[in-house]
């Protein structure tokens, strides 16, 4: 699981699901399965943008070089 950190900014759950290209129940799901951390305001739920860098970041995989000759 991610763990959030001081953040100067905050995502609502749908600005978080907008940065991944992912639907708000994606993200809401992976909230409740503990896979995304996030920080609880009251009721209010928001994703430290850290988080959602972090998990760009885990996702990203440079592209495979073909050998010369392929």
């Amino acid at each position: 699981m991610l763990t959030p950190r001081r953040s100067e900014q905050l995502l609502t759950v749908p600005e978080a699901a907008a940065r991944l290209g992912l639907k708000v129940s994606t993200i809401r799901r992976r909230i409740l399965e503990k896979r995304i951390a996030v920080v609880r305001i009251g009721r209010a739920v928001r994703i430290p943008i850290e988080v959602i860098d972090e998990l760009i970041e885990q996702g990203w995989h440079d592209p495979v070089r073909l050998l010369p000759g392929y």
